[in-house]
């Protein structure tokens, strides 16, 4: 206990050489940056800002609520790591989830590793760190992979090297976004696995991946059953439901509910307007979520 609290001691020393404004330290080249840099230090949460390049883009609640629970017992184990942006001023680079569920509990400060980098730098380290997390769904590693080509100006195998995989693997990842958007909502909703995802690429049709995944949906198949039906249309051996395409308006209504409900919905309408909605689910809380919005609206 008495080596926890000289550590904490020591985060408190070092955060006041940032706060020092006669010691101003905004490169790593001024005073006494690098005695901050690098080490661990207890800031102020309400002085630190969310990362704007942030990769991920859903955050499980419960979960976080867990890490809560998990830290007002244990603490803070793992630093979230931040950048100084100006004097009491910094910005999140990853460590996220931590941040949230700290202020959830309302705790004044948050153990961080500070370092001094411009935003190009800052977006390139919050999407290595992020990618190298086990949590992220395949469509949000993809996303981060694209970024990385488009706005960092990587090449697929300057990528590669970046962030320790295979350039075959990356580009497995990166086909995923030609999937039509339903199933890559469905991919980040874990209806469907990469392996599931992989398969559907080999499909160019959008209305005929849409309804094999509507098969994967409704008979819960498996990635090599879903492969071999896979194999059997594009061989003409599975005959895919002939569509009549859907007025614009039933995309818009299918973009709309698939936001509000945060899940993946299929609106099915014949020529004569007749059809019937299918609001995916994951959990018995999700479909308690979804049922407390549509009674919400009545």
């Amino acid at each position: 206990m008495a080596k926890k609290n000289k550590k904490q001691a020591v985060g408190r020393g070092l955060s006041a050489l940032l706060d020092d404004p006669g010691r101003e330290i905004s490169s790593a080249s001024d005073v006494n940056a690098d005695k901050v840099v690098g080490n661990i230090i207890d800031l102020e949460i309400d002085k630190i800002e969310v990362n704007p390049y942030q990769p991920r883009t859903n955050f499980n609640e419960e979960a976080i609520e867990e890490l809560a629970e998990s830290i007002q017992t244990l603490g803070i184990i793992q630093p979230i790591t931040v950048r100084k942006l100006a004097r009491n001023q910094y910005q999140l680079v990853s460590g996220e989830r931590r941040f949230r569920a700290a202020k959830s509990l309302n705790l004044i400060t948050i153990p961080a590793f500070v370092r001094i980098a411009n935003d190009q730098e800052t977006l390139e380290m919050a999407l290595v760190e992020n990618i190298q997390r086990r949590d992220l769904d395949p469509i949000e590693i993809a996303l981060s992979y694209q970024r990385l080509i488009d706005e960092i100006q990587l090449t697929q195998n300057q990528l590669s090297q970046r962030v320790g995989k295979k350039r075959s693997t990356v580009a497995n990842y990166m086909r995923l976004l030609k999937l039509d958007p339903i199933i890559q909502t469905g991919m980040r909703d874990g209806f469907l696995s990469m392996g599931h995802g992989r398969a559907l690429i080999n499909i160019e049709e959008s209305d005929v991946q849409l309804d094999i995944y509507e098969k994967i949906i409704a008979k819960s198949l498996s990635v090599r059953e879903t492969e071999l039906l896979v194999q059997k249309t594009k061989k003409g051996q599975v005959t895919p439901k002939t569509k009549s395409p859907q007025p614009e308006i039933y995309n818009e209504v299918t973009k709309e509910l698939n936001n509000y409900f945060n899940t993946s919905v299929v609106i099915k309408a014949d020529e004569k307007g007749k059809g019937n909605i299918q609001i995916s689910f994951s959990s018995q809380k999700d479909l308690n979520e979804i049922i407390k919005k549509i009674k919400r609206e009545d």
